[in-house]
């Protein structure tokens, strides 16, 4: 883990700000990405800030939400009332916002709240076992990953992923972690 600390903490101890002829960006995202152990796995390396692949200059990052400081309503949709206005509500988020909350969707809350625990039990996990998860792969039905365009976007996303395509073909359980298996 150390080996990660160091190739992605170039600026080292004694400068705040590296200059641009030290920077090696795509060493820092190899870095990142042969670690295999995900944001989560940077913070439990003792990392003291955050690497500059994550960094966005604050005036870049607010015009990317122009709706900053506005009041935002996200849109609720109520599978519990007639179908055609479940449509319409879908159909007039996706076009307006892009996305919504589903209220009465009939999965009862405990299955949820399991849901969130096995997910979050997933991060937990030791490195050794979330690394033979951990994959680029667009094939595998069940991976885990922090970026699936890291060496694409001008700056990498603070999270990780556990990611599972559940269709069209069911998935098979055991392809699962174990701890996400009920």
């Amino acid at each position: 883990m150390s080996k990660i600390k160091q190739a992605v903490d170039v600026t080292g101890e004694a400068s705040t700000e590296p200059s641009p002829d030290h920077y090696d960006r795509l060493q820092e995202l190899k870095a990142f990405d042969e670690s295999k152990s995900g944001v989560k796995g940077l913070a439990d390396a003792g990392i003291s800030k955050v690497p500059r692949i994550f960094l966005r200059p604050a005036d870049e990052l607010a015009s990317d939400y122009p709706i900053f400081g506005t009041h935002l309503k996200i849109p609720v949709i109520d599978f519990g009332t007639r179908r055609s206005s479940v449509v319409d509500g879908i159909r007039r988020a996706a076009e307006s916002l892009g996305f919504f909350q589903v209220v009465n969707h009939g999965v009862p809350t405990g299955a949820l709240e399991e849901m969130l625990r096995a997910a979050g039990g997933f991060h937990e996990l030791p490195r050794e076992v979330k690394m033979r998860f951990y994959s680029r792969e667009l094939e595998r039905r069940v991976k885990f990953g922090s970026n699936f365009d890291l060496y694409q976007s001008r700056y990498a996303n603070w999270r990780d992923t556990l990611f599972c395509v559940m269709g069209p073909d069911p998935l098979d359980p055991q392809e699962l972690p174990e701890i996400c298996r009920n």
